[in-house]
């Protein structure tokens, strides 16, 4: 073959990994990790990266994890306030194991103990399935994963049910079916994405990309099947 030719193979051939690679970066990493959300100036744990990344040299004391999540999250009724603390919650417990087992345990008795109230609480749900998932996707699956064996779906269900018109509540539920069942993925993303705009915070949110500029946006994210693509217009207004 002509040299030509072998040079514009290799050439070929190096586009089409660098699209690949694009590609992969602007959907790598745990969707409930990897993105800080935007919760304005409310209250959450404590937090001085500027990336959505611990910066390695906080000082905050995972001792007092459980406590003051719990705090934070029995004093707020925004579901991305609970989104963002669970987030930072999770990237703390990762380095403190004893700490992230109490906060685990404590939420799911939370949830258990409203399930079996006759006036459940949504949040008490939905907080011990976020915590659930977010620690399957960053602490892993090895034994010290105390999420492992954990099926909180059944609490995400409930919850959307107690709150079946909060668009908030359905981004998250639509985070954590990315990967299915897919009925209820599409239903909670049309909850989510139609209602935004009357929901500034959530707004702002669906507009903002995952990771870096080029990456796709939580919108686009969520809206996943070209079906849908169109009503990626909300976030953009």
């Amino acid at each position: 073959m002509h040299p030509k030719s072998f040079r514009l193979i290799r050439l070929t051939l190096t586009a089409i990994a660098t699209f690949f690679v694009y590609v992969n970066a602007a959907v790598a990493g745990p969707p409930l990790i990897c993105h800080a959300f935007d919760i304005g100036n409310a209250k959450s744990l404590p937090w001085i990266s500027h990336d959505w990344n611990l910066s390695g040299v906080e000082n905050y004391d995972t001792h007092h994890l459980a406590n003051d999540t719990l705090a934070i999250l029995n004093s707020s009724q925004v579901p991305l306030v609970h989104m963002e603390t669970l987030r930072r919650a999770t990237l703390y417990a990762r380095k403190d194991p004893v700490a992230a087992k109490q906060l685990l345990l404590q939420l799911v008795a939370r949830a258990k103990s409203s399930e079996a109230s006759p006036t459940p609480d949504a949040f008490a749900l939905f907080d011990a399935v976020y915590l659930t998932e977010a620690y399957k996707q960053w602490l892993g699956e090895k034994g010290e994963n105390p999420a492992n064996n954990l099926d909180g779906f059944s609490w995400l269900k409930h919850a959307m049910q107690l709150r079946p018109s909060d668009p908030q509540m359905a981004f998250a539920a639509a985070l954590i079916t990315l990967h299915g069942p897919e009925s209820e993925h599409r239903e909670y993303t049309r909850i989510a994405t139609a209602d935004a705009k009357n929901d500034q915070l959530l707004k702002r949110n669906l507009a903002t990309h995952f990771l870096g500029a080029q990456s796709q946006t939580m919108a686009e994210m969520i809206l996943k099947n070209d079906s849908n693509r169109s009503e990626t217009k909300v976030a953009r207004q």
